[in-house]
């Protein structure tokens, strides 16, 4: 609800959000699984009495580009113009944020004029939960599980699960072949602190969906997490 009203707020003012006025300042994408790049393009016009300069854009990731139709900066009265945002998938899946600053008329550097944000869906074809696993230093050595599920339309088998660290012991238990399997992680010792990446590797029939990782990690714990074991 929070979110929500934060973004009506900035819809509500994006008549006065510099001197451009935007269209859109969130936008949502939701992309197919085996999709490379996803684009997102925000349209604007100049509305006011006077010509507006774009003065700087930029991306706060390195795997969106973010660039200026036609590479027009200077903006009359009434004249209309589009930013548009190429999201590189990579690995990502999820639902990620991702932001565009914008500087009007030599805004200064630390203050940007106004952010555009794109916010894009990704599948999760394999998905871990929880992804990471979290032993106290000094605590109990219990066995703890990552589920994993498949969310795909073909079935996903899990060919290869690896631990990076000899600080713990894996062990890899079918539920539903394809569908579903549970990862039972068993640190060797929980007295001093230890960090593993569990490289699961599957036949997802996507390749960049194909390998996930998980985490293992015996830590101190939190202030937070001490207070609630109490």
């Amino acid at each position: 609800m929070r979110f929500a009203l934060v973004i009506w707020c900035s819809l509500l003012v994006l008549a006065h959000a510099g001197t451009l006025e935007f269209k859109e300042i969130f936008k949502e994408v939701h992309a197919p699984a085996d999709v490379k790049t996803v684009t997102a393009e925000f349209d604007f016009t100049n509305k006011t009495d006077k010509e507006v300069t774009i003065s700087k854009y930029e991306s706060t990731c390195s795997c969106m580009a973010v660039a200026v139709k036609d590479g027009k900066l200077r903006y009359a009265p009434g004249e209309s113009g589009l930013i548009r945002a190429e999201f590189d998938m990579g690995n990502f899946s999820g639902e990620i944020d991702k932001i565009i600053n914008l500087y009007l008329d030599n805004a200064p550097l630390q203050k940007p004029s106004l952010s555009l944000t794109v916010r894009v869906h990704i599948p999760v074809l394999i998905n871990l939960e929880p992804k990471t696993l979290k032993w106290d230093l000094a605590g109990k050595g219990d066995p703890q599980t990552i589920k994993i599920t498949m969310n795909h339309t073909k079935p996903i088998k899990v060919t290869k699960i690896t631990c990076s660290s000899e600080a713990f012991k894996s062990e890899l238990k079918t539920v539903t072949e394809g569908k579903a399997y549970e990862l039972v992680v068993t640190p060797v010792q929980v007295d001093k602190p230890a960090l593993a990446i569990l490289r699961l590797e599957t036949d997802c029939d996507i390749e960049k969906h194909r390998t996930q990782q998980g985490f293992a990690v015996v830590r101190k714990p939190t202030a937070a997490e001490a207070a609630a074991a109490k």
